[in-house]
């Protein structure tokens, strides 16, 4: 069996700075730590959970806390959060409400109550006061992903920037005829971004002088089909019908292209498609997007617990993560007399 002397050697380096590298402590270049990351999978070498844990009196473990776990988001964020905790011997516990929130009084008040975890990452959802105050009660650091949580610090993109950025662009290619297809919050999933999003386009139409129309106000829940019907209905109105959707997740955008290529329009000639968020299918269909990365935003989430475990101060303000306008084939200028 590979012991941590074995990737010391291969590296050249002391046990004490494989150790500190592949638990993500301070003190380690970003080269000498990649190195022993590259050799310490290469040999098979895996950190002691128990060991650290005997010596720290902690569980090794930490719990990220999630409505569901079938969503783009929501998978590639765990996919970061994974990667680093297994870099510094950490073993993930998933916490999830399951969509339909039932499981809530079991998941707040018997599972993550046992403290059975040494830190917490949060999906951003919406909690109750109650649900609030046991997190905050617990004996152990915690951090939002995703969005904003009253009286609790988060990593997440600036909403509000990435929708005026969206809106802009489609102003800039000549719009004037743009449609929101906005998310909602069933299951208290991004509770915050879906408002924070409409008021930002909201905001942003009025100083360009643009109306906002009710009609193209849409709800697409951040799903493809509930982003199909939506946009469906947009467009069935071929004689007032926009020339431009805004969606807020590329998912409900996907749902936009295809209910306009059911329907015969062309996109961008007749109609220009936009989404936000850079999904996995986002650029081998073409979609114009504002690009986040959350497997990125859950790997700094994680080590600024990672490091608070370790007795670095904890970071109140974490950096607000960053968003690309990323222009694919889905969006153009409008059709003269459109």
């Amino acid at each position: 069996m590979t012991s941590i002397d074995d990737v010391a050697r291969s590296v050249g380096v002391s046990t004490a700075t494989v150790s500190r590298a592949l638990r993500g402590l301070p003190g380690v270049s970003p080269g000498t730590r990649a190195r022993v990351e590259r050799t310490a999978n290469r040999l098979g070498y895996v950190p002691s959970s128990a060991a650290s844990g005997l010596a720290s009196g902690r569980t090794m473990a930490m719990g990220v806390l999630l409505p569901l776990v079938d969503r783009w988001y929501f998978s590639a964020m765990l996919d970061g959060v994974d990667r680093r905790l297994r870099a510094a011997g950490y073993d993930l516990i998933v916490f999830s409400l399951g969509g339909t929130g039932v499981n809530r009084e079991r998941v707040f008040h018997r599972s993550i109550l046992r403290k059975r975890i040494d830190a917490l990452l949060v999906m951003c959802m919406a909690l109750t006061p109650e649900e609030r105050r046991a997190l905050q009660d617990l004996d152990s650091p915690s951090v939002v992903v995703g969005g904003s949580v009253q009286g609790m610090r988060d990593v997440s993109i600036d909403d509000a920037a990435a929708m005026t950025e969206a809106v802009e662009y489609l102003l800039g290619l000549g719009h004037t005829r743009i449609a929101h297809l906005r998310g909602g919050d069933s299951y208290g999933i991004e509770f915050e971004v879906p408002r924070i999003r409409e008021e930002a386009f909201d905001r942003t139409m009025r100083r360009h002088g643009m109306a906002v129309r009710p009609q193209w106000d849409a709800q697409g829940n951040f799903r493809f089909l509930d982003g199909k019907a939506a946009a469906g209905t947009l467009l069935d109105n071929a004689l007032d019908r926009p020339t431009a959707i805004l969606c807020s997740s590329d998912e409900m955008a996907f749902g936009a292209l295809m209910a306009a290529q059911e329907r015969g329009i062309s996109v961008p000639g007749e109609l220009s498609i936009m989404g936000i968020d850079d999904h996995e299918f986002a650029e081998p269909m073409g979609l114009t997007t504002i690009a986040q990365r959350p497997e990125d935003q859950g790997a700094y989430a994680a080590g600024l617990l990672l490091d608070e475990l370790a007795g670095e101060p904890a970071v109140e303000t974490p950096m607000v993560q960053p968003h690309l306008l990323v222009a694919r084939r889905s969006t153009g200028p409008p059709r003269p007399g459109l």
